[in-house]
């Protein structure tokens, strides 16, 4: 499903200089898989993620996503792939300080130009899965963190994604909360989405079918978990 051949990758210091973050990544996702991704800061870890999220372009080799070559697209163009395969959790959760629990997880309908009754009820069915269909008035700032995670989660997933990445998706949570939104993303794999997942955190990662380690702007190991 997602396919990289010998990625590189680097960015410019100073007028003269380059540092390479990515050395040649070869990976191969099939569909249905969650795999993680590990490495100290520096590794390249997050620079990978960027790549498969299309967030951010590479310098040379091929990506391939559900088999079409992912190369120098303009951003009308990276959106829809997004839009329509893509859904992303972050550790700071991104939501929006100023709409509520349900309109936070309505948003991607709403670039969809899906009407407004529709989208939000739709958002409420997505909350009630995460099981916050009571807190969908409320706003992040009356939330706790595992909270607006699983409304984070919840706005991934209304746009029914193939592939969602989650970005250090525990890393502002206490362990049992970490343990919780696992949980969670653990039954969202259930259902075949494929989920790609950074971690600094060895507990996480083994709650992941496959662990694959990134030293250097490189592979180190894999584990099947």
């Amino acid at each position: 499903m997602l396919r990289l051949n010998n990625i590189r990758k680097s960015y410019p210091i100073g007028k003269s200089r380059k540092l390479e973050v990515l050395k040649g990544i070869d990976v191969h996702i099939k569909e249905g898989e969650f795999v993680s991704f590990m490495g100290s800061s520096g590794s390249g870890k997050s620079t990978l993620l960027n790549i498969l999220g299309i967030l951010d372009n590479y310098d040379s080799g091929e990506y391939f996503l559900n088999d079409k070559l992912i190369r120098n697209l303009n951003e009308t163009q990276a959106a829809k792939y997004r839009n329509e395969l893509l859904g992303f959790v972050f550790q700071s959760f991104n939501l929006i300080s100023f709409k509520n629990a349900m309109e936070n997880v309505a948003l991607p309908l709403y670039y969809q130009k899906m009407n407004r009754r529709k989208r939000n009820n739709m958002a409420l069915e997505y909350l009630d899965k995460v099981g916050l269909a009571d807190w969908a008035e409320h706003m992040p700032n009356e939330l706790s963190g595992g909270q607006k995670q699983r409304v984070a989660i919840a706005r991934a997933l209304i746009s029914q994604p193939s592939v969602i990445l989650a970005d250090e998706p525990t890393g502002a949570l206490d362990s049992q909360t970490s343990l919780d939104v696992m949980e969670l993303l653990k039954s969202i794999h259930q259902e075949g989405i494929t989920i790609l997942l950074v971690t600094h955190e060895h507990d996480i990662a083994e709650m992941t079918q496959r662990t694959i380690r990134l030293k250097d702007g490189m592979i180190e190991r894999q584990v099947i978990s």
